[in-house]
């Protein structure tokens, strides 16, 4: 029986498509759709802006963007976005929500393995990544590509939407029921607000392998095309100069992964909660979505870690092994997705543990 607040899912995202409450021009591809969000592509121009900013309440994003356009880019055949630029681009998709449905949006996986940063804009929002219920109008992505340069087209996908029905609640004595019936991690969790996530710094074989720090002036990479480019031209490996211990250098962007390894049962949705700066100078994970499914087998909870995208700021910091760097927030989808992560829709990332973007082959 279908819930009344929740995660929709793919079926209901068709749906959504078939009364025109998701429109895209041209018309939506059934491929975009996900267990539980929907891939957003490009339109076919970009403009290279001064600065990031947000319509704010009652304004248009197309009246904000003639304040700070610098010049604008065609996207046909193929343009390159550097790195520390910033670029505003049209979607192919808009919206035409009830009053009841509500949006947020993520970075693709493979967008924050990459470390291009990604942002969705609404018309009148007043924050990032948020569309408000019974939205009508274009939507925008704001891109910054902080590590390498990338090359993109019109009809390239680097975000993904998210769509909830009403204002639902994941109590932590739901997780803790959820946790004791499904074990989403084996082992005890700790469980506040969510289920933490720590990193892994214990070395992953003989050579004491941790994680992958990007090369800076490496080449381009083209987004659409994965498995062409040689990992060792674009990372080089992170070796623990003490046991369980790393120290970020700022502004060096790694790839860690996960102590836990999680899965999400077919009925719920996951996403990662920004890092809190309580407790240091540093941001883990910029994909934040999990699917219905994710690490999840047809048996079971088999489990795959969470690969951590890390950069530290200003000054260098401590990791040390085992630290809490996120939690896992869980949502209930209104109904269980016909179709869901990593059970024959070609997944990249299911069973992962460290593991670099789809791009590239070791």
């Amino acid at each position: 029986m279908a819930r009344t607040s929740g995660i929709l899912p793919s079926q209901t995202l068709r749906a959504l498509i078939r009364d025109h409450e998701i429109c895209g021009q041209p018309a939506v591809l059934d491929e975009q759709v996900q267990p539980a969000s929907l891939d957003l592509r490009l339109g076919a121009r970009a403009y290279r802006i001064r600065a990031s900013f947000l319509p704010g309440r009652g304004n248009l994003v197309a009246d904000k963007l003639e304040t700070v356009v610098m010049h604008e880019i065609d996207l046909t055949g193929g343009a390159v976005l550097e790195t520390g630029c910033v670029y505003l681009v049209p979607l192919m998709e808009s919206l035409k929500l009830s009053e009841r449905i509500s949006g947020v949006a993520n970075p693709k996986s493979s967008t924050g393995r990459l470390d291009v940063f990604t942002r969705l804009i609404a018309d009148g929002a007043t924050s990032f990544d948020r569309v408000e219920a019974g939205y009508h109008g274009p939507l925008y992505i704001e891109i910054s590509p902080r590590t390498f340069s990338i090359l993109v087209r019109p009809g390239t996908r680097l975000n993904q939407l998210r769509l909830r029905r009403g204002t639902p609640t994941f109590s932590d004595s739901e997780l803790m029921r959820l946790q004791e019936q499904e074990a989403i991690i084996a082992g005890d969790a700790d469980i506040d607000g969510g289920i933490a996530c720590t990193v892994d710094l214990q070395p992953v074989n003989d050579t004491g392998l941790v994680g992958y720090r990007a090369r800076r002036h490496a080449g381009l990479v083209d987004v659409d095309k994965p498995g062409l480019l040689r990992a060792r031209d674009f990372w080089e490996p992170v070796i623990a100069e003490h046991p369980g211990r790393l120290i970020l250098d700022p502004d060096e962007f790694y790839i860690l992964v996960s102590k836990e390894a999680i899965h999400i049962p077919p009925d719920y949705a996951a996403e990662m909660e920004p890092f809190n700066p309580l407790v240091g100078e540093f941001r883990v994970h910029y994909a934040g979505f999990f699917d219905p499914g994710f690490g999840h087998s047809k048996s079971g909870g088999s489990g795959a870690r969470a690969v951590l995208e890390v950069r530290s700021h200003d000054v260098p910091f401590i990791l040390e092994d085992n630290q809490i760097v996120g939690r896992f927030v869980f949502e209930h989808m209104i109904e269980r997705p016909d179709e869901i992560y990593g059970q024959d829709i070609g997944s990249n990332y299911q069973a992962q543990g460290l593991k670099l973007s789809k791009h590239f082959v070791m």
